[in-house]
């Protein structure tokens, strides 16, 4: 199963967290996302797992668009840094 981001882009009132933001994770490929605190790193894994949405732009979870898919149907986890509990 292939992730694809296209042209993300996420604001938080005046702060852009992230923009333009393009890649691809193939099937089996372990990346790693590196940047400064604050650079969008955590926001951009909230939203490839629907905890987060996406102001424009595009995810993409095995060829199919996800952005109005609910969380917990994307079939995508990963594991906070500290505890955390969603519904």
């Amino acid at each position: 199963m292939e992730v694809q981001l296209q042209h993300i882009k996420k604001t938080f009132g005046h702060y852009q967290a992230s923009d333009d933001v393009n890649f691809a994770v193939e099937k089996g490929r372990l990346i790693g996302l590196l940047g400064p605190s604050g650079s969008g790193k955590t926001t951009i894994l909230r939203m490839i797992a629907g905890l987060e949405h996406p102001d424009s732009g595009d995810i993409l979870i095995g060829g199919r668009r996800v952005n109005d898919v609910p969380a917990g149907k994307r079939g995508i986890g990963f594991v906070f840094q500290n505890y955390a509990l969603f519904r």
